[in-house]
């Protein structure tokens, strides 16, 4: 059980994604951000991104990291149009938490794993995904509390699964918010 927990464990956890500490990443040597579309970018099916995702982007940009927006999506003109907008890379139909897609993107941003972090709000398919493809994993709260119908029985399982690395007592590093828990979906 401890080797599933194990592939199931975020190696940071973070309010939301404007408060992944994207000079830290740097600084620690990562050079590839895969991040996750519904509830961890922008709210679950709108096509807004809301403005702390944007200026988030624009610095982990600035920074010359690599980003890739890995989606399990089945809306690829959606994805490719947030994308294009923000002037990344992306990857639809990734089949998370299947590390081909993982890879796929790391190919493409001409990276290595080793150096790449995920960024995503489901256990199930971004941390799994990107623990299996050995990458670092971040796991931040969904933004909005409307998910695909699957997404949310997927969540149920995130409970128990909550629990039990808890339980173990190595639940990840937390990052500490100096500004609202809330995220801005607007």
């Amino acid at each position: 059980m401890a080797g599933l927990l194990d592939m199931l464990r975020p190696d940071q956890y973070a309010a939301s994604l404007a408060e992944v500490d994207v000079d830290q990443l740097k600084q620690d040597g990562f050079d590839t951000l895969l991040v996750d579309l519904d509830n961890t970018l922008l709210p679950w099916s709108s096509s807004d991104v809301p403005e702390s995702s944007r200026n988030w982007v624009e610095h982990a940009k600035h920074l010359g990291m690599r980003i890739r927006i890995l989606s399990n999506t089945h809306n690829p003109a959606r994805l490719g149009a947030i994308a294009g907008e923000l002037g990344v890379g992306s990857i639809d139909r990734a089949f998370k938490p299947s590390k081909t897609g993982f890879f796929r993107a790391v190919r493409e941003a001409g990276s290595e794993p080793g150096k790449t972090v995920v960024v995503g709000d489901q256990i199930i398919t971004d941390i799994l995904g990107g623990n299996r493809a050995g990458m670092r994993t971040i796991l931040v709260h969904p933004m909005d509390s409307r998910e695909f119908i699957g997404t949310r029985i997927s969540r149920l399982l995130e409970k128990v699964i909550f629990a039990l690395i808890h339980r173990a007592g190595k639940p990840g590093t937390i990052s500490r918010s100096t500004q609202s828990e809330k995220q801005d979906t607007k």
